[in-house]
């Protein structure tokens, strides 16, 4: 086993919103990928790459959420990039960027839908 991660869903509300917050955040397109009981758009993922990639997704069962398991999304070389543009795309930050030793820096936010997620980077 490579990684213990293989893929991630993020639920939402309001499909259109979510992915406009992503696509705002981490200037990235988010493909449309069609699921026969909601909306899902897939992120950019590389499948030889090492690490996991993920989807929003917006189902009847599938509910956002401020507590249980925090993703997080790869903050590039510095992670106040992306997380400087989360409040203008209708974010919170929760967390500002904090050093975690050796492990580089992190950062938590909540997403347009009522999530909470992270972003590391090395820097």
């Amino acid at each position: 086993m490579k990684n213990p991660t293989s893929w991630f869903d993020i639920p939402a509300t309001d499909f259109e919103r979510a992915k406009k917050f992503y696509t705002t955040i981490l200037e990235i397109e988010l493909e449309d990928y069609p699921m026969p009981d909601g909306k899902y758009a897939l992120f950019p993922h590389n499948r030889d790459a090492h690490g996991a990639s993920g989807a929003i997704l917006q189902m009847a069962d599938a509910k956002p959420s401020m507590d249980g398991v925090t993703i997080y999304l790869d903050g590039g070389e510095d992670l106040n990039l992306p997380l400087g543009r989360v409040e203008a795309a209708g974010g919170k930050v929760i967390m500002p960027k904090t050093q975690i030793g050796e492990n580089g820096f992190m950062a938590l936010f909540a997403d347009t839908e009522g999530n909470k997620l992270a972003f590391h980077s090395m820097n």
